[in-house]
């Protein structure tokens, strides 16, 4: 299992989560981040007031998938994010050793891309 985290732009956040739900992703988390690698400190002059960016808002998306999704994943966010643009995000990926779900005590292949959408079973 891999986890995806991709820093994007907001304003890309519902075209990059299409395409990776057409992908086959079910299920993601998102964070409102704030970048303060490439735009920190950046004098901007906006109508004749100039201030200084100390950061600008991005949303981060991690996603847990099984290997053989992380390439499809990666691509899909590629194609919507704005490559080549400055300051357009960046995808991490880390191994993930396990997760569970906690309400279900579910176990990895259990839950992966599932996270939100199974329920409790009654006897």
């Amino acid at each position: 299992m891999k986890s995806i985290d991709a820093i994007i732009k907001p304003s890309k956040l519902d075209d990059v989560k299409q395409r990776i739900r057409e992908v086959g992703v079910r299920a993601m988390t998102l964070s409102n981040v704030t970048d303060c690698g490439s735009t920190a400190g950046r004098l901007r002059i906006c109508r004749g007031a100039s201030y200084v960016i100390d950061g600008a808002p991005m949303v981060r998306i991690q996603i847990i998938v099984d290997e053989n999704m992380v390439n499809a994943v990666v691509d899909a966010i590629l194609a919507t994010a704005l490559p080549g643009e400055v300051d357009s995000g960046s995808i991490s990926i880390y191994p993930v050793a396990e997760t569970m779900r906690i309400r279900i005590d579910a176990r990895p292949r259990e839950m992966i891309g599932d996270r939100h959408h199974d329920h409790p079973k009654v006897a």
